[in-house]
This record gives structure tokens, C-alpha cells and sequence, in this order.
């Protein structure tokens, strides 16, 4: 889980190498969400949710993880191509910590660049109307982001603050 130290800096608890794992697409009105298998090799997208207030936010997401049992949190994280991070990889870092405390998981943040841009190209390969990619777009990017994270030969690389 993530904790906060005497200083205030949230500090990583040790992040399960089984059980499910909730991917988070984080945005201002919309969350993407996605969820691994119990065996961390496949995600799946779950749930495009139109963000509400901070109580209905925390039951919303409190409900996905209690029913599916996660025992960590993804949370893709926005940063510039030059690597360095802006005010919207601030936001989806307390957005994260924030989830990570109420849920009492662990959470890990992720490279997010091109997974917004890859779950639009792959719906509009479907042939899918520009509703409808709507629809899916930040579920599909969720799934992105934590099935790249699946795959990453290194789960513990934990991107910087600037």
C-alpha cells in the first residue's frame, strides 16, 4: 500500500507478483479501467467510468477492486516525449496515491505515451464509427497501459517525479 512518510512523500509497499492487477487510464472526466488475470500475464479492458464527485469516484472504484480482489494498482502516467513530466502526470500521480490509499494496494506508475494513440488506431482498423471508439477508447488505453507493464521484464522500474 501506499504510505506517506514523515515528510510527506507517499513511499512504495512491495508490489504483488500475483493477483489481479487494476490498469488505470487516469483523465480529469473519464477513467479507463482495465484488469489483469490472477497471474498478471493477460489484461483485459473493463470499464470507461464518467468521473462524478471524489465520494462516488471512491465507491465506483472501491466496488471494481473489492469484486475482482486486486492486490495492485497501474496507473499510466503522461509524461512529455522528452520523458519529463507535466501537470497532468502530477494529477494522475495523486490521483493514484489517492486510490492506492483508500484501496490499501500498492500502486506502480507507467509510460502512458502512445497508448491513447494506439487504442485509436486499433478501433479505427475495426472500422468502428468515431461514437463508438468513444466508447472504448480509455478502456482500450487502460488495457494498453497494463498489459505493457505485464510484459515489462521489469515490473519495479518506477518512473521519476520531476
Amino acid at each position: 500500500m501506499t504510505n506517506t512518510s514523515e515528510n510527506g512523500q507517499p513511499f512504495e509497499a512491495e508490489f504483488p507478483a500475483e493477483g489481479r492487477l487494476l490498469g488505470l487510464d487516469y483523465g480529469t472526466k473519464r477513467v479507463g479501467i482495465a484488469i489483469s488475470t490472477f497471474e498478471q500475464n493477460i489484461a483485459s479492458p473493463l470499464d470507461n467510468y464518467n468521473r462524478q464527485s471524489l465520494p462516488q469516484d471512491q465507491k465506483h472504484l472501491l466496488s471494481i477492486i473489492t469484486e475482482y480482489r486486486c492486490k495492485g494498482l497501474v496507473v499510466g502516467l503522461p509524461v512529455h516525449m522528452s520523458g519529463d513530466e507535466g501537470q497532468k502526470a502530477k494529477e494522475a500521480r495523486q490521483f493514484g496515491n489517492w486510490v492506492s490509499q483508500f484501496a490499501e494496494i500498492p500502486v506502480r506508475y507507467w509510460d502512458e505515451r502512445y497508448s491513447s494513440a494506439t487504442a485509436e488506431e486499433i478501433l479505427v482498423n475495426l472500422n468502428m464509427s468515431r461514437n463508438k471508439r468513444k466508447a472504448y477508447l480509455d478502456k482500450l488505453a487502460a488495457q494498453i497501459i497494463l498489459q505493457s507493464f505485464l510484459d515489462s521484464p521489469n515490473r519495479n522500474q518506477i518512473p521519476e517525479s520531476f
